[in-house]
């Protein structure tokens, strides 16, 4: 049974992630924009409310443009999806010690009053615990992470990328010298005047 689920996860981590990223890697993006797309994918993807991550990338991607590379901002948020759930508590933590606010107590007495609408108002108050610990967390989280990523990213687009990322021959065919300048097949361009 235990086999079973290992060969199936690895199945699914190869097809989810593992092959996405190796295509990403083939098309010869610059190493420093994979790192700070990865970065931001996954700082963007460990915010404190769930379901909002892929509104929050694709805003990203519409305001950074080409300063980012938006498939690679997608994965990282994907991967950093598991890893979301277990932030939430340490970014509300962080946010009570920020403002000095009282501690939200996580036992399964808040849970029923949470359910019943007797906690309403230190729910609210949680959420922007949990906000506030992740906007002054996100931007050591994005700093570490590029920092972190960036060589990896040298190292496997060297590795992976079918594009050379500076051709040692000049492409223009004007500079070949195989070719006179004078050939049959060279073409000429007439101006007239109108």
């Amino acid at each position: 049974m235990l086999k079973r689920f290992r060969f199936s996860f690895a199945s699914w981590f190869r097809k989810k992630v593992v092959d996405p990223l190796v295509q990403i890697l083939r098309r010869g993006t610059e190493p420093k924009q994979l790192a700070f797309s990865a970065a931001l994918g996954i700082t963007l993807g460990v915010f404190p409310i769930c379901g909002v991550t892929v509104f929050l990338c694709g805003i990203a991607i519409a305001v950074l443009g080409s300063l980012c590379h938006a498939p690679t901002v997608m994965l990282a948020n994907f991967v950093a999806t598991p890893v979301e759930l277990s932030l939430v508590i340490p970014f509300l933590r962080f946010g009570e010690i920020i403002t000095g606010g009282p501690h939200f107590p996580l036992t399964s007495d808040a849970f029923k009053k949470v359910l019943t609408g007797q906690a309403s108002r230190e729910v609210v108050q949680s959420i922007f615990h949990a906000l506030l610990g992740w906007f002054v967390a996100a931007p050591l989280i994005l700093g570490a992470l590029y920092i972190l990523s960036l060589p990896c990213f040298k190292i496997l687009v060297r590795k992976f990328s079918a594009v050379p990322s500076s051709p040692k021959k000049p492409l223009n065919s004007m500079s070949s010298p195989r070719k006179p300048l004078n050939s049959p097949t060279e073409v000429r361009l007439k101006v007239r005047d109108v």
